[in-house]
């Protein structure tokens, strides 16, 4: 069953003992922080800090930073396993067979039941302040780390609708907290939100935002996926719940909202309006400079009695966004693999801040092919992104760096079999010569074939025989190693 409420999971990893409560007064500005990067680096559980000084809400943190509470977030038994039921749900096509009708039938009961619905009841209204009431400062919004231009809200997920469709994006973005009642708004220009957002601006309109912080850990994911533009994220968090996400309308602002997160922000952002905003310790481990970003104006301020504020940290991998972006790896590899059925495996990691590289296993068919593979991923979506790619043979093992390395070592020629190309970075990309637009760099790591222009004979890869092995697997224990 779908979590009713982010309750509801932290109940569950009460359950199964993968939750602290904190009891200790822990300050949100830097404490917070630190406690929380320790845990995360020591693979550590859950955090509630029950007592924040000067707050009425506990803080949760690093409630999805491991793969067991990834997976239980999402209700799946590992991540491999829903990746082919999204392909399905992404391209759902008609039916044209007797046989193919019959093989829909369950997607189209998982479709009809992720449908979203309009709620009865919303807990996230049950306390309402609009106008002059409206303060941010309420909330125990964390100033993460030193040279932070604020407070920061870290796990904001995102409504908005395009100004002339009406279609809906849900994004995550960064929001820093400037005083009672604005906010940033770090929208960088290849997301969908800043889309909507100069739409609004070239109409000369306000844009109109809602912010629900705190929803069911699927919709928060679902926030942070790279879904094609015309795949709606609350239907997908649907999908993923396999139940409805419980909407209810805003207040103030004609949107919709999930009814069981915790705290709600609605307001406005206007066309041309821009402050300065960061500088913020971000996830590639670097600070993000100060830059200029939309500013969100606050209108109405809604939130249950019986609040939980979630926050997030980012920094020096490992941190839980690690997790959720390894989440996407594998819930999306099936997706790739439709485009690419030549890919075998794809890791993308955590020591890679998701868009700096990406190590690849390929059934190479001919000459060139680990080329062809590169450029095709460079095409692919939030892929546009990865400044390095790696192309191996189909029986390395990508999830081992230590074969990764060994291979990469071994079988290159840097002059011959390393290319180069320009196109879009991610904005946090400090190293590229221009924002947003830079250098990327692709490394064929395949055995090289005389079609390639390989003359010499490639050497055997050191194997023992199978005979040998099981003869010493039979004397194992008498030998007394172990």
């Amino acid at each position: 069953m779908a979590y009713s409420d982010l309750q509801e999971f932290v109940k569950r990893l009460e359950k199964i003992g993968d939750i602290k409560r904190i009891k200790q007064p822990v300050s949100p500005e830097l404490e917070i922080t630190e406690i929380t990067d320790r845990v995360c680096k020591m693979h550590g559980p859950a955090l509630l800090f029950e007592n924040v000084p000067g707050y009425k809400m506990p803080v949760l943190m690093n409630a999805f930073g491991s793969f067991k509470r990834i997976s239980l977030a999402l209700e799946v038994p590992n991540l491999d396993s829903l990746g082919q039921e999204i392909l399905d749900f992404i391209e759902a096509e008609a039916p044209d067979t007797l046989i193919k009708k019959l093989k829909m039938v369950p997607k189209l009961k998982r479709m009809a039941n992720a449908m979203p619905r309009m709620a009865k009841k919303a807990p996230c209204q049950e306390i309402v302040l609009k106008g002059e009431e409206v303060d941010l400062g309420i909330l125990p919004v964390l100033k993460c780390w030193p040279e932070d231009g604020g407070p920061f809200i870290t796990l904001p997920v995102v409504f908005s609708r395009h100004p002339e469709t009406g279609i809906r994006n849900v994004g995550m973005y960064r929001m820093q907290v400037y005083d009672k009642n604005t906010t940033g708004m770090h929208w960088h220009t290849h997301k969908g939100g800043a889309h909507h957002y100069r739409v609004a601006e070239r109409l000369g309109q306000d844009l109109p935002v809602a912010v629900a912080i705190g929803p069911d850990p699927a919709m928060t994911y679902a926030a942070t996926a790279p879904l094609p533009d015309d795949i709606d994220e609350v239907l997908f968090a649907g999908f993923l719940r396999e139940s409805p996400v419980e909407l209810v309308k805003c207040v103030t602002v004609d949107l919709e909202v999930p009814a069981t997160s915790q705290i709600v922000l609605e307001g406005l952002v206007k066309p041309g309006e821009r402050r300065i905003e960061g500088p913020f310790g971000d996830h590639t481990g670097y600070y993000s400079l100060a830059d200029e970003y939309p500013v969100f104006h606050v209108t109405c301020m809604t939130m249950r009695r019986d609040a939980i504020y979630p926050g997030t940290i980012v920094g020096q991998p490992p941190q839980e966004d690690c997790y959720m972006a390894k989440a996407t790896e594998r819930l999306f590899l099936p997706m790739i693999k439709k485009t690419l059925p030549e890919i075998i495996d794809m890791n993308l990691p955590m020591e890679g801040v998701f868009h700096n590289l990406a190590f690849i296993s390929i059934d190479k068919r001919y000459p060139g092919h680990a080329r062809k593979v590169m450029n095709a991923l460079w095409g692919l979506g939030q892929m546009m992104f990865c400044k390095i790619i790696c192309i191996f043979d189909r029986e390395v093992d990508v999830q081992d760096l230590g074969q990764v390395l060994w291979r990469l070592g071994n079988n290159i020629d840097p002059r011959r079999d390393i290319i180069f190309t320009d196109g879009p970075v991610d904005a946090l990309d400090h190293a590229s010569p221009l924002p947003h637009y830079g250098s990327k760099m692709g490394i064929d790591c395949t055995r090289k074939w005389k079609e390639e222009g390989f003359e010499r004979q490639w050497p055997d890869v050191i194997k023992m025989t199978e005979e040998v092995k099981r003869k010493v697997d039979s004397i194992w224990k008498k030998l007394g190693i172990e």
